[in-house]
């Protein structure tokens, strides 16, 4: 209850990632967050075959993940539920997705802009709107950040 009780008591994104860093080890981080994403796939509906192919990992793992949801998960599906809202607009997990992952600095225009976009608010998202307007040729940068604006509603 002491450690629930802890992350309880932590108050924004930042705290809380500073206190899984300083708690575990980086193969740990990436063990549950692995799992985290399985599980949110499972709870899409996705089959394990595709989860298989989208994060590479094995059917073991899959379904140590599945059967322990179907046995308690009620904190994967509040999880799941509550972060629902922020990942709708991110459904993009195709190999694509992937080699984006895999080879960032390919592709840091756009990632860059993505960021950009996340982090800013309302006027300064009208002045990007209105640069992209003005483009005389649109390129498909430009065309992926009108896309981007639409898919997080400004």
């Amino acid at each position: 209850m002491e450690f629930a009780e802890g992350v309880a008591s932590l108050r924004s994104i930042e705290e809380i990632a500073h206190f899984i860093k300083d708690l575990l080890s980086e193969p740990e981080t990436t063990m549950l967050a692995r799992r985290l994403q399985i599980a949110k796939l499972l709870y899409q509906n996705f089959t394990y075959d595709q989860i298989r192919k989208t994060l590479s990992v094995g059917f073991g793992t899959i379904a140590k993940v599945h059967t322990w949801m179907q046995v308690y998960g009620e904190g994967y599906r509040t999880v799941l539920e509550r972060t629902k809202r922020k990942t709708e607009g991110m459904k993009d997990i195709s190999p694509w997705h992937k080699l984006k992952r895999k080879y960032p600095a390919y592709f840091w225009p756009e990632l860059l802009l993505n960021e950009i976009v996340k982090n800013s608010n309302k006027r300064q998202i009208a002045r990007l709107r209105s640069v992209i307007s003005q483009l005389q040729e649109k390129t498909v940068l430009s065309k992926q950040l009108e896309q981007t604006l639409k898919t997080i509603g400004y």
